[in-house]
């Protein structure tokens, strides 16, 4: 990863965690349950900080700091990914972890939440640096992961081999090879067929469901795609082979605009070999902020938290937008977007494919028997469908939108869990 172009800071308006917290609060209300047992599912059960030395190419050593956060484990292992950025900090880690347990919740898997990262700009590292932190990381939090206790995952800035030096570092510390101990790593040591893909499609999928809902016609419908990483280029990829077509792209190096609709295929080609979206032939560049406000059927955040805040959400023109991100659009900015008509499919359900097919890929490491990827896919077809019409059922039986269904659906699925179990004390 080194010799890329440093990563932008990310701007944080307000705290992610309040932002979680406010979501939390606002479903928790229309349920009436009890205030002390929200209390206990609503904040992190442990949040932990290691400080990570590293030896450097040139011979120092340099400090780093890094998180993992369990939100809750009440429903099954911790869940959640381990994302390598500049700007990740304990408020934003404590907030992705929360938004996991609901998730999980929300499709009906056997996990709880939990998120990790360190703070680090991968773009400067090179590979031997980055395989030593992520060892040293892993390391430091031994007494944490495990296949029945914390389960981590790729996330921003990391990927398959990130995951496989995970891997192999706790097995040689258990002394024996524990492949469940991560999801999203390569197929040739446990990987699941279909995960890579796994979180776009979930995307699509509840976009088609959403187009269904509100009468859109996918063919000649169009999109934005806010990002162009893993996500943001499957989501982009699925919604063309649906017909729609995808007019706007962005990733950290700027935009790109064809109003007939880019090729995505060649797009995805030309990222492949130039590790960027500008210099593209097939579309005109334009500014990144333009594909906020493109006047598109669907607006798919796939890039970072907080980018529609109360400032800029008037400006949305899209009629539906699928939060590929976590956390895309601030509290504050969802009345502003249902005022205006637009119908939010919210990250806990929309990006939750990656997720469960990272549960699918857990079992597949227990049981030691394999699915092919048209398994995979048509069982989460059927998890993700699913779980859309769940979570419209509740919208439509409250007389609500579908952020305030998914927290209430997830919230309650935890809370029931907590009351056949008990509380220890």
């Amino acid at each position: 990863m080194s010799g890329n172009k440093p990563l932008k800071s990310i701007t944080i308006p307000v705290s992610t965690f309040e932002n979680v917290m406010k979501q939390f609060d606002q479903a928790a209300e229309k349920l009436h349950i009890d205030q002390g047992l929200l209390e206990f599912i609503k904040y992190p059960r442990r949040s932990t900080t290691v400080k990570l030395p590293v030896k450097m190419d040139d011979g120092t050593f340099k400090m780093f700091t890094g998180y993992r956060v369990q939100h809750s484990i009440v429903r099954g292992p911790g869940k959640g990914g381990i994302r390598f950025h500049p700007d990740v900090n304990l408020d934003e880690v404590q907030a992705l972890a929360a938004w996991m347990t609901w998730k999980c919740a929300v499709v009906d898997i056997p996990f709880g939440g939990a998120k990790g990262g360190i703070e680090c700009d991968p773009t400067t590292l090179s590979e031997g640096e980055l395989e030593r932190l992520t060892r040293r990381y892993t390391a430091s939090l031994l007494d944490v992961f495990g296949p029945e206790k914390d389960i981590p995952a790729p996330d921003v800035h990391t990927n398959e081999k990130t995951m496989a030096w995970i891997m192999d570092t706790f097995s040689m510390h258990v002394q024996h090879t524990e492949t469940a101990v991560v999801t999203g790593k390569p197929v040739v040591i446990g990987g699941s067929r279909g995960r890579r893909e796994a979180t776009g499609r979930g995307v699509v999928i509840t976009v088609r469901e959403a187009m269904k809902h509100l009468s859109i016609d996918p063919t000649g419908a169009t999109a934005a795609v806010q990002g162009f990483g893993n996500v943001g280029s499957v989501a982009a990829q699925l919604l063309q082979k649906m017909g729609v077509r995808v007019t706007h792209v962005c990733d950290v190096y700027g935009g790109l605009y064809n109003p007939e609709g880019i090729d995505i295929d060649a797009l995805i080609a030309h990222t492949a070999e130039t590790g960027k979206i500008t210099g593209f032939g097939g579309a005109a560049e334009c500014a990144q902020d333009e594909i906020l406000y493109a006047p598109v059927d669907v607006l798919v955040p796939a890039a970072l938290e907080n980018q529609i805040t109360a400032q800029n959400a008037a400006d949305v023109r899209a009629r539906i937008v699928a939060e590929g991100a976590n956390g895309p659009v601030t509290p504050d900015a969802d009345p502003i977007l249902r005022e205006g008509g637009v119908f939010v499919i919210p990250d806990i359900l929309c990006n939750a494919g990656g997720v469960t097919v990272s549960y699918f890929e857990w079992v597949q490491d227990r049981i030691g028997y394999f699915w092919t990827e048209d398994d995979v896919n048509d069982r989460l077809e059927k998890f993700m469908t699913r779980a859309f019409g769940e979570v419209l059922q509740v919208a439509l039986d409250n007389d609500t939108h579908l952020r305030m269904a998914a927290f209430m659906k997830a919230i309650q699925r935890v809370v029931d869990v907590v009351k056949v179990r008990g509380i220890y004390a």
